[in-house]
């Protein structure tokens, strides 16, 4: 599968983006996708997962009740929204896509990347 996430801008601290992953092939619902972010200098981490059937999600503690994942499996999209941002949540925002079921955090589960989007946010 291919992915295509776009959405990234600059907004001031309190406000709000909501990133994009477009996927490309017929088998989308087959995969759990979830977003991982990158700051300068700063080891890739895991920000939220969503399941195949898009009835559970998971999410780092630093985003829990700020920030949600949603996926559309017919039109092959995954989206976070992101609310009450903050200057520590900038960085490259990815997404990423797995057939596992291990652990959702660890960036090695994931089998497939999208090229990332970059989210800035001032204080």
């Amino acid at each position: 599968v291919q992915l295509q996430a776009s959405g990234g801008g600059s907004v001031q601290a309190g406000g709000s983006l909501r990133l994009s992953c477009a996927a490309s092939g017929r088998t989308f619902s087959s995969y759990a996708m979830a977003w991982f972010r990158q700051a300068p200098g700063k080891e890739r981490e895991f920000v939220a997962r969503i399941s195949r059937s898009g009835v559970s999600t998971y999410y780092a503690g630093s985003v829990k009740g700020r920030f949600t994942i949603s996926r559309d499996n017919a039109e092959s999209m995954v989206y976070l929204q992101m609310n009450s941002l903050k200057p520590e949540d900038k960085g490259v925002y990815y997404c990423a896509a797995t057939m596992g079921s291990g652990s959702y955090y660890y960036t090695g589960e994931y089998d497939f990347w999208g090229q990332g989007t970059l989210v800035t946010v001032s204080s």
